[in-house]
């Protein structure tokens, strides 16, 4: 499958809209109207973070995201990238899609300097941890949550 990775577009929402709520629902988060704008709003504000790429097929139908931010790593003064979404659409799946959104992450990284690219999945996300080892290390570090 010809896939082509690139920026969010303002014309995009409603596709981007699907995919976002297809990562909540596996995740099985809820997530709000006002939670996609507050993200949709992030990507599109210069001043924050948040920055989104997406796969495209060749009719122009989005199969894919993945939402990433620069990250200081203070140990070793230098920074990061943090993926901190990533989802294939089901039926895209197995066609190297999520390869190419991380591909594309790790070339965005390498043209900032970036020394890393970082990310987490559920302990039982299975397939996507294969593509995940196949493309990465996995490190020896546990994750912890403090709810605020």
């Amino acid at each position: 499958m010809a896939v082509t990775i690139r920026r969010l577009a303002k014309g995009d929402r409603a596709a981007w809209e699907g995919l976002y709520a297809g990562y909540a629902e596996f995740y099985r988060v809820t997530q709000t109207p006002e939670m996609q704008a507050c993200v949709w709003g992030w990507i599109f504000d210069p001043a924050h973070e948040t920055e989104a790429l997406v796969a495209e097929d060749a009719g122009g139908r989005l199969l894919g995201l993945a939402h990433f931010r620069a990250f200081a790593r203070p140990l070793s003064a230098s920074t990061g990238g943090f993926l901190d979404d990533l989802f294939v659409t089901p039926e895209a799946r197995g066609q190297a899609v999520a390869d190419a959104l991380i591909a594309a992450v790790a070339d965005e990284g390498r043209a900032r300097g970036w020394t890393v690219i970082r990310w987490i999945t559920a302990e039982d996300n299975y397939r996507a941890r294969a593509v995940y080892d196949r493309l990465a290390e996995r490190t020896k570090w546990v994750t912890y949550d403090i709810r605020l």
